[in-house]
């Protein structure tokens, strides 16, 4: 897998690429939306950048696929925390959350690899509860 900068524009149009192509359909409806909010710029990479990221993403996930045919089969826990640890800043990760949120409903079908995704950059992102004593 690509190591990115911690905190690049990369890093983060990586999480919002490895959503998209999680459930190994990428609908036009999803590309739309993305589109639509300006991911590139959003993200502040250059245009047509997220699509080379989203090309690098899938280069190396089928790397990973060549023993067990699957693209996203190695993608366990420890991958995808390392993914979202790529990723500090907290209006940076609230970018990915709503870019990658937006593509995962464009369809108006959350898949489960989707929602794997998505859970584990909210449980790494999201501070845990504060409790009182």
């Amino acid at each position: 897998m690509r190591n990115y900068p911690h905190n690049s524009p990369e890093a983060a149009a990586r999480i919002v690429a490895l959503v998209l192509i999680s459930d190994g359909n990428v609908c036009r409806s999803e590309i739309d939306t993305l589109r639509d909010m300006e991911v590139e710029q959003e993200l502040g990479i250059a245009p047509g950048a997220f699509a080379r990221v989203v090309r690098d993403l899938c280069e190396d996930l089928l790397m990973g696929a060549h023993s067990n045919r699957s693209m996203t089969a190695y993608l366990d826990e420890n991958m995808l925390t390392s993914m979202m640890s790529a990723i500090s800043a907290k209006p940076l990760q609230h970018k990915v959350l709503r870019l990658a949120a937006a593509a995962a409903q464009a369809d108006r079908h959350l898949a489960e690899a989707e929602a794997r995704v998505m859970a584990s950059a909210s449980r790494q992102w999201t501070p845990e509860p504060m409790t009182v004593p």
